[in-house]
């Protein structure tokens, strides 16, 4: 008919997440439904016993439900949805599009081993960390909860070592709400009748807004919550503020190569510092400003002794998916900021946050001939 352009469908398939211990989505039920309503989309779900959101609460709002891990024998116009990286053991090549968390841009320990699948498969990375507005801000971002869970993790590691020293730290396990979690942590600080001091480095962006609102929730006192950014960090480190309050929070982004803020040398001299909460994850970056240590801890080994000379612990969290402690309303935040981009999915080929994307893919790909 004339005067009448035909509306292509796009196709998102929401995978499985195979991480151990994740809860979240990158599709709530609610922006799957709101999609839909469009008529411009076909959603996939996958099944999952893990994932906050029931399977039924996708089929409620007209999602097709299909076997976890199937998304290989998906068809090939198949967006393939999903938010951590796939598994490290699995080599084949990737066909599809791709829509994740690839954590392979920044260098990071077999970063072109995950290039290289999707150039053998002629396939395509959109990577959620740098799906990027003109202004160059993430559209999305798990920031503020990551910030948020990471605070709790810190000021909880620091009352177990306070309650029951010697102790192994227990198993982390999701929350129903933030509510749940703020009580208990509230419930351990009054059993020991003291407040730490915790600093948060980043403290003026997304995840370290989210740190700094946990500890005040968590009730310790605006003086002992010490923000740090750019300006404080502006000298260069090591720093030896660090050293003087009990817990420190990381929550910068690198993007390159800045003076390391803690030491071996620090931490092995007299310090205050007990607890290190790495939000950044920045593991095996060579430009990690926490040299310390080179290793992801889990939700069922949480902390990593740190080795030191001096007689007083240390202990650090490197979890690289915190939110996953309040699932429900992590991914929801998400998924509703990711909205407004996905519903561009149908114009990729020409939207920009969508062609900067895939501009950006190309240029990590060509990196690989030139770098070591």
């Amino acid at each position: 008919m004339s005067g009448t352009t035909a509306t292509t469908t796009t196709h998102l398939w929401l995978r499985e997440e195979t991480k151990p211990m994740e809860h979240r989505a990158a599709l709530s039920p609610e922006v799957c439904k709101k999609l839909l309503a469009t008529g411009n989309f076909e959603i996939t779900v996958e099944e999952s016993k893990e994932r906050i959101f029931a399977d039924a609460e996708y089929t409620a709002v007209g999602c097709r439900l299909v076997a976890g891990d199937s998304w290989r024998a998906a068809p090939q116009d198949a967006i393939i949805t999903g938010l951590k990286e796939l598994p490290e053991n699995d080599t084949t090549s990737l066909p599809h599009t791709h829509i994740m968390f690839a954590h392979c841009y920044k260098r990071q320990g077999g970063w072109k081993d995950v290039l290289s699948r999707f150039v053998e498969g002629n396939g395509l990375l959109y990577d959620l960390e740098f799906l990027n507005d003109e202004s160059g801000r993430r559209v999305a971002a798990f920031g503020f909860y990551a910030g948020f869970t990471g605070s709790a993790v810190g000021i909880d590691a620091w009352c177990h070592q306070q309650l029951n020293s010697g102790e192994k730290y227990p198993v982390i396990t999701p929350y129903p709400n933030e509510d749940v979690l703020i009580a208990e942590t509230k419930e351990k600080l009054a059993k020991i009748g003291k407040m730490p001091k915790i600093m948060v480095m980043g403290a003026m962006g997304r995840c370290g807004s989210g740190a700094v609102s946990y500890a005040r929730k968590a009730g310790i006192p605006e003086e002992n919550i010490i923000k740090w950014d750019m300006a404080e960090t502006a000298k260069g480190g090591p720093f030896q503020e660090i050293m003087d309050v009990d817990i420190f929070v990381n929550c910068i982004y690198l993007s390159s190569q800045i003076p390391p803020f803690v030491t071996q040398q620090q931490i092995d001299a007299e310090r205050q510092l007990s607890v290190i909460v790495d939000v950044s994850c920045d593991t095996t970056n060579p430009f990690n400003p926490i040299p310390i240590y080179n290793v992801n801890t889990t939700f069922d080994n949480a902390l990593l002794d740190i080795p030191s000379t001096n007689a007083k612990p240390l202990q650090l969290c490197s979890i690289d998916h915190l939110p996953t402690m309040l699932p429900r309303e992590s991914s929801n935040q998400f998924s509703e900021d990711l909205l407004p981009t996905l519903l561009q999915l149908p114009t990729h080929t020409s939207a920009p946050v969508w062609t900067r994307a895939k501009k950006l893919f190309n240029e990590k790909v060509e990196s690989m001939a030139t770098t070591d």
